[in-house]
């Protein structure tokens, strides 16, 4: 276990409107494509299970979960650059694992760039089996996408 993990002052929370400009940031140095305000905001609106990870009071990490009618979808797993391959990205996972648990959904679903090899190993790690691709899901550039691969995870 990386100390990372063991830091007294790690600490996973709902997220709040007041840390959206700190997830923000977060999720633009991660992802080449990130996520809008309007989205993140959206999510909150509507009530989706949203967490943080903080350090030291810096957010280092969020993610969002959707539930309903049974199912769960992940939609969005994030650790900062710096903090990445240390642990903060399957603590989340699990977190959000044991939430879909409690609201007895049947299957948890998501999807990961085909390029992203260090979630794909993660959600494997877990339990989550590939069930499908969705070619050209992705933004690449303005002239090329990449295919989004399926995941799902049975809870029955």
């Amino acid at each position: 276990m990386d100390d990372l993990l063991k830091a007294p002052h790690l600490l996973m929370r709902p997220m709040r409107e007041v840390d959206l400009p700190e997830v923000m940031r977060n999720e633009q140095a991660a992802y080449s494509h990130p996520w809008t305000l309007g989205t993140m905001q959206d999510c909150l609106r509507v009530g989706y299970c949203c967490l943080v990870v903080s350090l030291d009071q810096a957010l280092i990490g969020h993610a969002v979960l959707s539930v309903g009618a049974g199912e769960a979808q992940l939609l969005n797993l994030c650790v900062a650059p710096p903090s990445q391959s240390r642990g903060v990205g399957r603590l989340l996972l699990k977190r959000l694992l044991r939430i879909a648990a409690e609201r007895q959904v049947d299957t948890l679903f998501l999807e990961v760039r085909s390029s992203n090899q260090a979630a794909i190993k993660l959600y494997q790690s877990e339990g989550f089996n590939e069930i499908g691709l969705r070619r050209g899901y992705y933004p690449v550039s303005r002239q090329r996408r990449e295919d989004a691969v399926i995941y799902a995870k049975p809870f029955v």
